[in-house]
């Protein structure tokens, strides 16, 4: 069994009345920008873990993670109730294939994002790695009200940085936001209007398409992108699209 490191809460940062994020302080190691951890408290005698993905950059003092609350589950409301000294455990390794290392060569590389998916992306973008292999990044991060566009000071830092290598993409599926496409990523790669925005198109010979985030987001994307071609990426079979399985 794995073992597990103890982590000292630094900030929590809360988003709207289901999105937190929360800063902690840990010996763990070096990472992967996209892996993820398991992040586990002792509820009534035992410790309940979940699978996070790890927002920050690995050079940062601090880890990140970004979650929502699920009201019924045991963990993330009593995540979301921990203040600055409250500890947690984490598990000593990282672990993922969304990850940069695995993606072939390629020009364009598409990050796909519904809700907290986000979070290993903004770990991505926030290294050197990935602006020295591609030469455009498209992040389409989903929402369903402008509340939930998290990390907004972060994403608008990598846009000046970047300039024309980076282009932001924002969906908010409930609400008419000024920038922002009013559509759910599935349908507006369908009839069209993503790519128009970004001026490029997803195909098989210069695309890769990295998803975390809605089942049922990837499933659709998926297969719009398997008519055009695109198959799922494997390390014995290269491929076109890379999603994140938590286990």
């Amino acid at each position: 069994m794995a073992g597990w490191l103890t982590g000292k809460v630094t900030e929590k940062i809360q988003w709207n009345d289901r999105l937190f994020s929360l800063r902690i302080q840990s010996a763990f190691k070096d990472f992967v920008p996209g892996q993820f951890v398991r992040v586990a408290l002792d509820i009534e005698g035992e410790r309940v873990a979940r699978p996070y993905s790890l927002v920050n950059n690995p050079d940062d003092d601090t880890l990140e993670i970004f979650f929502n609350i699920v009201l019924e589950g045991p963990l993330s409301p009593r995540l979301a109730a921990l203040e600055a000294g409250d500890e947690v455990f984490l598990s000593e390794k990282a672990t993922g294939f969304l990850i940069i290392n695995e993606v072939p060569e390629c020009r364009h590389l598409w990050l796909l994002a519904t809700g907290t998916g986000v979070g290993p992306f903004l770990s991505i973008l926030n290294s050197q790695q990935a602006w020295l292999r591609f030469e455009k990044i498209v992040l389409a991060y989903s929402v369903r009200d402008l509340s939930e566009l998290s990390y907004r000071q972060q994403i608008s830092a990598i846009e000046k940085q970047h300039g024309d290598q980076f282009l932001f993409v924002p969906f908010i599926t409930r609400e008419e936001v000024a920038g922002a496409i009013n559509k759910r990523i599935p349908e507006s790669l369908e009839e069209g209007s993503f790519e128009q925005r970004t001026g490029i198109n997803i195909n098989e010979n210069d695309s890769h398409v990295m998803m975390c985030g809605n089942s049922a987001m990837i499933s659709s994307v998926t297969e719009c992108l398997e008519k055009r071609g695109l198959r799922k990426h494997r390390r014995r079979e290269p491929g076109h699209i890379t999603i994140e399985k938590y286990h």
